[in-house]
């Protein structure tokens, strides 16, 4: 209801749960999908996998608070994200807008329990994932082989993201252009074959390029 009176967003459809979802976008074309975690019958994050991995819209995960140990699992899925259900309208707006352009939101508050879930570190607030099983670790082998076909700018510039900077932050904190940031930022998700800033930060992370307690 508060979204549908937004002039830049349009309310396409609803659903009640994963399966509910899945169908719905069959017939209706979305950019965004606003996916809750806990649902009846298939959860929020099986319909996440089985969206992104059909080519569908990005998905931006609502939780219940920013703790909640499926809202890792999401993200691994494949969500662009998460979101707190209490967060303001104009924050939640804006959530759907960056992940309609193709970023991620990825807020510095929740980057460090992020890095501590996929770095195999103790899961804030549980020992086992929404599965319950361990989520799988990228192999630090061949993503560190990628790690070093990156210039020493761009090696800074994903250190910079993976410690949760926005991008008008790193230009502000290498006295460069917002724009410039922008392009180092393509070109890294393109070296390293990656969908988003969310999965620069797994990344990051798992390759040592940062480590957790890093300022």
């Amino acid at each position: 209801m508060v979204l549908e009176e937004r002039p830049e967003v349009e309310v396409v459809g609803e659903a009640g749960d994963g399966d509910s979802a899945l169908e719905l976008l069959r017939t209706v074309r979305a950019d965004v999908v606003l996916m809750d975690v806990r649902m009846p019958r298939m959860g929020g994050v099986e319909a996440t996998r089985r969206i992104t991995a059909g080519g569908g819209p990005r998905v931006l995960i609502l939780t219940t608070f920013d703790l909640d140990e499926y809202a890792y699992d999401a993200l691994r899925a494949g969500a662009s994200g998460f979101l707190v259900k209490d967060a303001p309208l104009d924050e939640l707006v804006s959530a759907i807008t960056r992940v309609h352009l193709g970023d991620a939101v990825v807020a510095p508050s929740t980057t460090r329990r992020l890095l501590h879930h996929f770095t195999g570190g103790p899961r804030p607030g549980s020992g086992a994932s929404g599965s319950g099983e361990p989520s799988p670790a990228l192999s630090p082998a061949p993503a560190g082989r990628r790690i070093e076909g990156l210039t020493p700018r761009e090696h800074e510039v994903l250190r910079l993201v993976a410690r949760g900077l926005s991008n008008a932050e790193i230009a502000a904190h290498l006295v460069v252009s917002e724009g410039t940031v922008k392009t180092h930022v393509g070109r890294i998700l393109t070296k390293l074959d990656l969908r988003d800033r969310v999965q620069a930060v797994v990344l990051a992370y798992e390759t040592g390029l940062v480590e957790a307690g890093e300022p």
